[in-house]
């Protein structure tokens, strides 16, 4: 990436971003981005194997850090592993996510409740163990990957809709809880994006929106994090939606 993009207001020299989910798709290009930005970046991730092989080709500042946010102990664990790995935290990217599409009256509830839970109730918890800290020391940034489902319901994905919209509520509450202590929450809300959750898309489906330009790249949503968290310190990117041109919604 050309250097010149990283100009003054887009640097995160000195600072510490910890991001879930961060092995592959937008998770790795958000590390990726915050890295070239200045940042020192935990990589959180629950494939220990995928952790080394990225870490290992993204240099010194790259920190990996193996926690499965499906397991509570681990997760209320993880801001101490932060801090002993990187010793601060600026950045709590909560990236980690499942999909889940198709016919209610066809889905599988124990399916939805994996997904139900990465979604909502895990990463919620992951801010919870991190926010305490970031309150303390006055400053920081809460960032969810949240979805355009999470504003306006998609009908062929009720349950993930459903997750999404749980996250919208809980960015918009609580973001108005910790500002008074310098804390920034916001989420950024893309439209489809080429990852590994679209690996059950029904293969047709998948070939249209390849053909028409209607999904995006994970580096597109990548540029938008790091847009978000490189503002001025009053003012919060509360919501940024972004969606492929041929997109009509």
């Amino acid at each position: 990436m050309n250097a010149s993009v990283f100009s003054m207001n887009t640097s995160l020299a000195g600072k510490v971003a910890a991001v879930t989910g961060a092995a592959s798709g937008i998770g790795l290009e958000c590390a990726k981005i915050m890295l070239q930005a200045g940042a020192k970046v935990v990589l959180i991730d629950r494939d220990a194997d995928k952790l080394r092989e990225v870490v290992g080709e993204l240099g010194e500042h790259a920190l990996p850090l193996q926690v499965d946010l499906m397991d509570g102990a681990q997760v209320d664990g993880i801001l101490t592993q932060i801090l002993q790995l990187a010793g601060r935290l600026d950045i709590f990217h909560a990236n980690a996510g499942a999909y889940i599409g198709g016919a209610v009256e066809e889905g599988d509830p124990d399916v939805w409740e994996r997904v139900l839970k990465l979604n909502t109730s895990a990463a919620f918890r992951s801010v919870r163990a991190v926010l305490p800290h970031l309150i303390a020391q006055k400053s920081g940034d809460i960032i969810f990957t949240s979805s355009i489902a999470g504003v306006v319901p998609v009908v062929w994905e009720p349950i993930y809709t459903a997750s999404k919209f749980a996250v919208q509520a809980f960015v918009h509450s609580t973001r108005r809880q910790v500002a008074q202590h310098g804390v920034r929450v916001g989420a950024v809300l893309p439209g489809p994006v080429v990852t590994s959750l679209l690996d059950d898309w029904p293969k047709e489906k998948m070939e249209e929106a390849l053909a028409n330009g209607s999904l995006m790249q994970p580096i597109e949503v990548a540029e938008s994090v790091l847009f978000m968290v490189t503002r001025s310190p009053n003012v919060t990117v509360r919501d940024l939606v972004i969606l492929p041109n041929s997109v009509d919604l």
